[in-house]
């Protein structure tokens, strides 16, 4: 994203980059069903949802959302295991093996396996 130098200080991330915070939910058919775009990168990923929340975004009765780490585990959001490894290429794409329960399940939880980090 390209922000002029007077405008950028909001949209700085915690790595120093620019960006935008974007929180996405889709159904099991991959369609989404919640869209909140043009939060400043510097927003976190709890006021993001508390936003949403506030705007009627709701967890279905009985299900829960597969969330990255910026979330907390609750009962409608299950998040990866802290302190362990957490993406696929912490793995090193196949030449490491899980050494237990929590590395397995952040392994094949969809926000670590799939996370896009950016160019």
């Amino acid at each position: 994203m390209t922000v002029t130098p007077d405008k950028a200080a909001p949209f700085r991330n915690r790595k120093g980059t620019l960006s935008q915070n974007v929180m996405v939910a889709c159904d099991f058919d991959l369609n989404f069903t919640f869209i909140s775009c043009g939060w400043d990168g510097s927003a976190t990923d709890a006021r993001v949802l508390q936003s949403a929340l506030n705007r009627n975004f709701k967890v279905p009765e009985g299900k829960f959302y597969l969330v990255d780490g910026g979330y907390a585990n609750t009962t409608s959001f299950l998040a990866p295991y802290r302190g362990v490894r957490y993406h696929l290429k912490e793995f090193g794409h196949g030449r490491h093996r899980p050494q237990n329960y929590k590395e397995f399940f952040n392994l094949r939880h969809p926000c670590c396996a799939t996370m896009w980090e950016g160019p």
